[in-house]
């Protein structure tokens, strides 16, 4: 199976799956549709024959031309005529099934991916870009769509075409379709060992084209630093690098399709002139009709086109493989956080008590050091606790230990007594309030970014929760109010207003436990001291956890834990921290006389 953590497989793993059997994943999603796919089948059949019928009444007129009867020759004709009507009425339904049937399966893929991906442990993330999934979700669904919703349809069509022109051949003349059978190995071999040629440059490209986007997501997410630092040039270079060696992948790929496809035509059409040959010199000598050759010849060149579709459908059906093969090994994944078999529930009402026992942790990254060692620490119900030290120092570890984004290495991590790892981590988490020290704005208007918090809020609890966090004012202020768009990451607001919307979606949460990472760090101090009581207000009756490296923040905590070095070495309020000496002595010292003029 690929590796669990950075959602590729190894060179062994495609090196074996690649072929068809890839195009099996789309089985599951194909099965809730079993009826939509009969009907489609059977339009299929019945545009294939009536395809096929098609020659037989061309026969019939061609052979009555010479003296025949003009009564039954207009017939004939008129036979022809209602046969390409049915047949246009049925490619017609033929293509509004198959088609519909196509946009319904990737719908339902780009939903399976995105909810698998979406509920991924951050470890899942640090091994793999953000712009190679949104890849898989495009253009591999892209590719997806192609087949299902055309080509799979076409290849189906053709084969149907393929064995019925042969059977009509043969019944037409054997001696001619004897010849044209021998030419099915020289019209064959070429796309199986071409083919997989083909198939291998399909997968390299489709790797380069991911590994491109995740280049461009990753710098147009940093757009503003990538120009600060005028780094656009090198930005340029590194994406042109990766998008040239896609297109060079994709233009191998080309190339030797291309190789394909002209001996296919070529074998296939000089054969089919060359057995026309033998069957005009038979007319000649009556051994068989002027009509019986013009089917002949019909069929033999629904035949050709028939293979020569196939030759080009082979390599689409690869391409498709391969993009099947990255989606399922996102929907295989298996992620390092699970929730349990049967979670356990909370005591309500949840009283907030926080408990590390002995936990060591490293992260998957850096799994030579320890982010955080022999942690131990107890939170009560109610408590304002301050986690304070350099940076470094395992602070925001400890958040993400606690919200599960992490399972400890050593010892255990309990909220009301009950091990987290016992919970199904949505129950956890919906528990926390968490207000991160880089707040997170979606592109959406100023309100519905703080309902993010509860979304079944109403209009007047987001203006309370947004007056609690000092943010109604200028919210109030923006051309549309509270209904303004904020732009893609929030580019319309300033930091510290981007915070008090980010603090005013954890007020709205009103969880029991609030998180705070840093929260007031990009306020100026009048809205700072605004957020501060507010914050204040909010923590009463709440467990409450702090990062912080503005001492001020914290001095009102009822407790300080001074970590460095993943580890605790002082606890105590801000007075005997103070007067205790040591690392928090000096922290304050230097914020609160030297450095206060910095």
């Amino acid at each position: 199976m690929s590796d669990a953590n950075n959602g590729k497989a190894s060179p062994q793993d495609r090196a074996k799956s690649r072929n068809f059997r890839a195009l099996g994943g789309l089985a599951p999603f194909l099965s809730p549709y079993r009826g939509l796919i009969a009907l489609s089948l059977l339009a299929l059949t019945v545009t294939a024959a009536l395809s096929l019928i098609l020659p037989l009444a061309v026969r019939r007129v061609v052979d009555e031309f010479n003296g025949g009867d003009v009564v039954l020759m207009d017939a004939y004709f008129a036979a022809a005529v209602g046969i390409a009507a049915l047949l246009a009425l049925g490619s017609a339904f033929r293509y509004y099934l198959v088609t519909r049937l196509g946009e319904r399966v990737v719908a339902d893929i780009r939903l399976a991916v995105y909810r698998r991906v979406i509920g991924m442990s951050p470890a899942f993330f640090e091994r793999i870009m953000t712009g190679e999934v949104l890849s898989r979700l495009t253009t591999d669904t892209t590719l997806i769509l192609s087949v299902i919703g055309s080509s799979v349809s076409i290849a189906l069509r053709m084969f149907l075409t393929l064995i019925g022109g042969l059977i009509f051949m043969f019944i037409t003349s054997v001696k001619l379709a004897g010849l044209v059978l021998l030419l099915v190995p020289v019209v064959v071999l070429p796309i199986i060992f071409l083919g997989r040629r083909v198939r291998k440059l399909s997968r390299v490209a489709q790797d380069r084209i991911a590994e491109s986007s995740g280049q461009a997501s990753e710098t147009l997410l940093a757009v503003q630093t990538v120009q600060a630092y005028t780094h656009e040039q090198v930005s340029r270079g590194a994406f042109t690098t990766l998008t040239e060696a896609a297109f060079d992948a994709a233009r191998q790929r080309i190339k030797v399709r291309s190789v394909m496809s002209a001996m296919v035509i070529f074998f296939m059409f000089t054969g089919v002139v060359g057995v026309l040959w033998i069957g005009a010199r038979d007319v000649r000598d009556d051994l068989m009709t002027a009509g019986q050759l013009v089917q002949f010849v019909i069929y033999a060149v629904m035949v050709a086109g028939a293979v020569a579709a196939l030759s080009e459908i082979w390599g689409e059906l690869q391409r498709a493989s391969g993009a099947t093969e990255r989606l399922v090994e996102l929907l295989n994944l298996r992620d390092s956080i699970e929730d349990p078999a049967q979670p356990k529930t909370l005591p309500t009402p949840v009283r907030g008590e926080i408990a590390f026992d002995g936990v060591g942790f490293r992260y998957p990254a850096r799994p030579d050091i320890p982010a955080i060692e022999d942690f131990n620490l107890t939170v009560a119900e109610g408590e304002t606790v301050a986690l304070v030290g350099p940076s470094g120092a395992g602070k925001t570890t400890v958040f993400q230990l606690l919200m599960r984004f992490f399972d400890t290495d050593t010892g255990t991590v309990r909220l009301d007594g009950v091990p987290i790892t016992e919970l199904a981590r949505e129950e956890l988490r919906r528990h926390f309030a968490l207000v991160p020290q880089e707040p997170v704005i979606f592109a959406a208007s100023a309100r519905e970014n703080i309902r993010f918090g509860r979304p079944d809020a109403s209009d007047a609890e987001i203006e309370a929760a947004a007056k609690a966090a000092a943010a109604h004012d200028f919210l109030s202020a923006l051309p549309e109010g509270y209904d303004t768009y904020v732009g893609e990451r929030g580019v319309m607001l300033s930091g510290g207003q981007k915070q008090r919307i980010a603090i005013a979606r954890a007020i709205l949460r009103d969880a029991p436990v609030l998180l705070l990472d840093e929260a007031t760090s990009a306020l100026d101090a009048q809205s700072e001291r605004a957020v501060q009581e507010a914050v204040e207000q909010l923590a009463q009756g709440r467990t409450t956890l702090i990062i912080a490296h503005r001492l001020a923040t914290v001095k009102k905590a009822d407790r300080i834990v001074v970590m460095e070095g993943g580890r605790i070495v002082a606890t105590g309020t801000h007075d005997s921290l103070v007067a205790q000496g040591g690392l928090y002595a000096q922290l304050a010292r230097l914020q609160f006389t030297d450095g206060q003029a910095a």
